[in-house]
């Protein structure tokens, strides 16, 4: 519990003191976002706010995990273990797509960024490398930080993809991964149209898995084989990781709550997109995130449903999308529909925490 307080706590002040000083120097440079024309009126005088503050909130991660696993590694505990590094690893090497991004907007004055093409190559590759090291690394159970298994609050044993055998099974699983780290990176990226909208819904996600991967971690097979017990490589440290997301987006909505001082950008979205993904594939709960996440599983289905409604029929099915142009264009202000998304983001939220817990008592249940 210590290392998850340190991690919250180290990340949110980082999160908080150095967004700060990314408005300080973009405002400096008279570096700004550039506003959608087809989007809200109201939003023009948004334009010129600084943005690329989700530097902030992956600088914010990063010391966070690493202040935390020294002090384990201090007191004699395990520290820096390959599931906390490999998460790690890709929500800062989504970041750095979304970095790219942002960077070629800002200084290259390229008001696209990068094009489509670029971005859906980024995420093939980060996704190849995430999936190949995942299925490595065993610990002294043979546990992996990832499984060939689908899973809902734990591996569903009738559902694993190397049931195709060999390297058809291998390519089923890459594109899995795959399909499942863009699908979420960017739900949160269209997600990020709202001042607080993304951070504040991202941060409940984070406290939920927050107390998920701890709950696995008291629970674990490997220090007691119970009724109901969890068999996922390194829980405590992907706790430590979901506290230090938690932390640095409580830090970076600081600033980004309405009036918004400044955006995450994609550099923010997409890192937190991975960090999502990461948490659900090593945590075994990737069908449980899709309620927990629910809020981004409804922003990314409305422009689904959006393009798919206007390139087979001709007509729109929202007045705009992302889901939450459509309320604004209602005639909903601003906060109004942040502040009730939010609460649509914590009701999934209750939800999944219902889901898991049902499903760790039907567990010990069937044994009792």
């Amino acid at each position: 519990m210590v290392q998850l307080i340190i991690a919250g706590v180290v990340s949110f002040l980082v999160s908080i003191f150095t967004t700060p000083l990314l408005i300080r120097y973009f405002h400096r440079r008279e570096m700004g976002q550039e506003i959608r024309e087809d989007g809200p009126q109201w939003h023009a005088k948004k334009r010129g706010t600084p943005t690329m503050g989700g530097l902030a909130i992956l600088l914010g991660i990063t010391v966070g995990y690493v202040v935390s696993a020294a002090v384990a590694v201090a007191q004699g505990h395990d520290g820096f273990t390959a599931s906390g590094l490999l998460v790690l690893g890709l929500t800062l090497a989504l970041g750095m797509v979304g970095f790219a991004d942002d960077g070629i907007k800002l200084f290259l004055k390229r008001n696209l960024g990068l094009n489509k093409t670029a971005k859906l190559i980024s995420q093939f590759a980060i996704a190849i490398v995430f999936g190949l090291l995942i299925l490595r690394f065993p610990d002294d159970k043979g546990l992996t930080p990832g499984s060939t298994f689908l899973s809902f609050a734990r591996d569903i044993e009738t559902l694993n993809v190397d049931g195709f055998g060999g390297v058809l099974g291998t390519v089923v699983f890459l594109l899995f991964i795959y399909l499942l780290l863009a699908a979420w990176s960017n739900a949160v990226n269209l997600t990020d149209g709202l001042d607080g909208l993304a951070a504040g819904t991202t941060a409940l996600v984070m406290a939920a898995y927050t107390f998920i991967t701890f709950w696995q971690f008291r629970n674990s097979c490997a220090a007691a084989a119970a009724p109901g017990c969890y068999s996922v490589r390194d829980p405590l440290e992907l706790a430590v990781l979901a506290a230090s997301g938690f932390g640095a987006c409580m830090g970076f909505l600081w600033w980004n709550a309405a009036p918004a001082k400044i955006f995450m950008g994609d550099t923010g979205s997409l890192a937190l997109g991975g960090l999502v993904a990461g948490l659900s594939v090593c945590s075994r709960t990737e069908l449980l995130m899709v309620i927990i996440g629910a809020l981004f599983v409804i922003e990314a289905a409305s422009v689904v449903i959006q393009v798919a409604s206007f390139k087979t029929t001709g007509k729109r099915v929202f007045r705009m999308a992302p889901f939450h142009h459509h309320f604004e264009r209602s005639g909903w202000p601003e906060t109004t529909v942040v502040i009730r998304f939010w609460l649509i983001a914590g009701m999934g939220v209750a939800m999944g925490l219902a889901a898991f817990y049902s499903e760790w008592l039907s567990q010990i249940g069937d044994v009792l």
